[in-house]
């Protein structure tokens, strides 16, 4: 059985004094609870397309895992809309600090125990990858130029990961964290290496999402969307080079310009 990341609705749609009745693709919201070990972990709502990549990028973020050869199987049963996850080395129930919870697709404050878990696997980055302003321009209108499910419906984030030139991959979901998790897990699972390769990102840049960035060992983030002051202040920290608001030909560098080309030098000396 497959789940559709999109359906068809009957939809009202009213435009000034036009009214019609039509067929609207809208994404999908799809329920996945992870049993890891035979206990309840947490119930993710996401959109159903690469689940194991969700899973596998997901528990690493959470600190469960490091490397995927700690999975022994997994199984996702679209029908139940559970993933079975056992592990080489079994966990309980209360080794890291979970109780069973929603991820909902907004997240925030339903991940109440990310700060204790990100302590023990964020790190800073030592990346010696460099950009130009115009990779920069070049890559984010990839990342929206390869995604038809955005087009269709309006309702997913859209993650890649790149080189300075190049999209490697991309992976959507309702959940922008959800899109970096996939994007995470299909790094582990195909064994990509972190080195000279940067995320292009749809999504807000919030906290959540800059230490999810340190745990994949990726030094620049851009995205088309806002920034917050802890990610900011996180970023600096842990040398991470935060690009925001990029949009036809514009952008605002908010940490660590020292890694983007075209620059003037004494704007550098402001951050």
């Amino acid at each position: 059985m497959s789940i559709a990341g999109e359906v068809g609705w009957k939809t009202i749609k009213i435009k000034g004094t036009h009214q019609e009745s039509v067929s609207e693709v809208i994404a999908t919201e799809f329920p996945l609870t992870l049993m890891l070990d035979g206990y309840e972990f947490a119930t993710i709502v996401c959109s159903p397309g690469e689940l194991e990549d969700l899973v596998v990028g997901f528990l690493a973020s959470e600190g469960v895992i490091r490397t995927v050869a700690e999975i022994k199987d997994i199984q996702v049963d679209l029908y139940t809309g559970f993933a079975h996850i056992a592990l080489h080395k079994p966990v309980q129930p209360d080794q890291f600090d979970h109780s069973s919870r929603l991820i909902g697709s907004c997240c925030g404050k339903s991940r109440q125990f990310y700060f204790k878990n990100d302590a023990r696997v964020a790190k800073t980055i030592t990346s010696r990858l460099e950009v130009t302003v115009h990779q920069c321009m070049q890559l984010m209108k990839k990342l929206m130029d390869s995604s038809p499910e955005f087009k269709r419906t309006g309702g997913v984030h859209n993650a890649s990961l790149a080189t300075s030139t190049e999209v490697l991959l991309t992976r959507s979901d309702i959940g922008r964290h959800n899109a970096l998790d996939k994007i995470f897990g299909a790094m582990l699972r195909d064994k990509i290496s972190a080195k000279e390769k940067l995320v292009v990102f749809s999504g807000r840049i919030s906290s959540e999402v800059l230490l999810k960035t340190s745990k994949m060992g990726i030094g620049i983030i851009l995205s088309k969307s806002a920034v917050t002051d802890l990610a900011v202040k996180l970023a600096d920290e842990l040398g991470i080079t935060v690009i925001g608001f990029v949009r036809d030909d514009r952008m605002n560098i908010y940490t660590r310009p020292d890694r983007v080309h075209g620059i003037h030098p004494h704007l550098q000396t402001d951050l």
